[in-house]
């Protein structure tokens, strides 16, 4: 989860006299506006999405109705016009597991365990979500089941998780084997309660890690491919997932203390190879839809973050996919937004600053227009010039903190680079979280249920 940047705090570009009302002055001129998200139109987006195979929807917050609701219209779109096979989310595997079983009518058992139930659950667990959930699922109740469009999750905190579904299966499936499994994995179980710990007691040169294990179980259950798949692809791909998301998460809490560039990188290049592994699961033909947040999904290397020697999903995919990739972020000026003022402190509804001077929020406010779509790789001459200064730009997480919102939450990027396309929306509210009990009569299936 995205808490915020810590940029240098000398002035930028659109500090200066003149040059700001300028700048919004070329970007109301490319801008293709709109009143409301219902409203946002779709058809010349679509158009400049082509044919990508992979669509990258940011957010500039986790707590922000409008980003998840506008992500929805246009993934709701990518599904029914342009064929998108499966929505990859920055979200925990086996949590996501969940809501795939619910919107593809799965036919195996769900996991026991209740969806995104741990901090932060709203990011998650609202009623925007849901909406899209439930619209996925009677999409695909008529649908041959090798045609209905999945829904995975691409993070890697669910360690525990992770180690209880791949145990689940194999004692279904080879009960041998699970004993092995559970041998291997014991070696975690002492930091269930607090998975940090285990980096503190990595750092102990006379102690005996866990990544050997771990890499070993990850290792047999892959030479069991042609045993196990053959059987069940779906849910051989889910234990193997959950496997190798158990080594790579090993491999990032043990790598906490040494820095956080090293642990970003590492959880970014399993997301982006998580991402790699469902699209080579659907085949050639498919598509995927990835929902994350904007420091995500946006280059790397537009942002500051290369300085810092950082890199993510975006600039993972555009190595990978090229002209086969698309990017959308999105940007506010103020508002509300749910989020926490510490790290597991309960949700708040707290109110967006507008955006500082010298940002390309600030720019976009002055334009005077409420929402718009701006297709930033059709931006040409003095506009594309002008715009392709480093501006600041806002990252609101799951943490936000007004008081300190400059040093916490702002880094400087260039957006034409950073993104294809960029999605305003001037003031936006926070998200709607729902309790447990505002769900009653739902089957058991229902990812959100109790």
């Amino acid at each position: 989860m995205v808490m915020g940047y810590h940029p240098s705090g000398s002035a930028g570009p659109g500090d200066g006299p003149g040059l700001g009302p300028e700048l919004s002055t070329a970007i109301a001129g490319l801008a293709e506006p709109f009143d409301s998200v219902a409203g946002m139109p779709l058809d010349n987006l679509l158009v400049r999405i082509g044919d990508a195979r992979v669509v990258l929807l940011g957010e500039a917050s986790h707590g922000t109705s409008e980003f998840y609701l506008a992500r929805e219209r246009i993934t709701r779109a990518l599904i029914e016009k342009k064929g998108f096979s499966f929505v990859a989310i920055e979200g925990d595997w086996p949590d996501a597991a969940r809501v795939d079983h619910y919107v593809r009518h799965a036919d195996y058992p769900p996991s026991e365990w209740t969806a995104f139930s741990r901090f932060p659950a709203w990011m998650w667990r609202n009623e925007e979500v849901r909406g899209f959930v439930d619209w996925l699922h009677d999409h695909n109740r008529e649908r041959p089941v090798t045609e209905r469009v999945a829904f995975h999750g691409l993070d890697l905190y669910s360690l525990y998780s992770s180690i209880r579904a791949v145990l689940e299966y194999l004692e279904e499936v080879d009960p041998d084997l699970a004993i092995h499994a559970r041998q291997r994995y014991e070696c975690l179980a002492p930091f269930e309660g607090e998975p940090a710990t285990y980096a503190r007691a990595a750092l102990n040169p006379h102690y005996q890690t866990c990544e050997q294990p771990v890499l070993d179980m990850l290792s047999e259950l892959l030479s069991r491919h042609r045993r196990y798949a053959e059987h069940d692809s779906d849910r051989f791909l889910d234990a193997v997932q959950n496997a190798r998301l158990v080594a790579d998460a090993e491999e990032y809490y043990r790598t906490m203390y040494y820095g956080s560039h090293s642990a970003w990188n590492l959880r970014d290049t399993h997301m982006f190879k998580t991402l790699e592994s469902l699209l080579d699961h659907y085949g050639g033909n498919s598509k995927a839809v990835v929902w994350a947040h904007n420091s995500h999904v946006g280059d790397s290397d537009a942002t500051d973050m290369s300085r810092r020697g950082e890199f993510n999903i975006g600039r993972l995919c555009r190595a990978r996919f090229g002209k086969a990739l698309y990017t959308i972020g999105f940007g506010t000026d103020h508002g509300t937004v749910a989020a926490a003022s510490n790290w597991d402190a309960p949700m708040e509804v707290k109110q967006v600053r507008p955006a500082l001077k010298g940002s390309f929020e600030r720019l976009c406010h002055q334009t005077g227009i409420s929402g718009f779509l701006l297709p930033l790789n059709k931006a040409r001459g003095r506009a594309l010039e002008a715009m392709s200064e480093r501006f600041l730009e806002r990252a609101i997480g799951v943490i936000y903190r007004p008081e300190t919102e400059r040093q916490s939450h702002y880094f400087r990027a260039c957006l034409p680079e950073q993104f294809d396309e960029y999605i305003w929306l001037d003031e936006t509210r926070a998200i709607t979280p729902f309790a447990t009990e505002v769900l009653p009569g739902v089957p058991d299936t229902y990812p959100f249920g109790v």
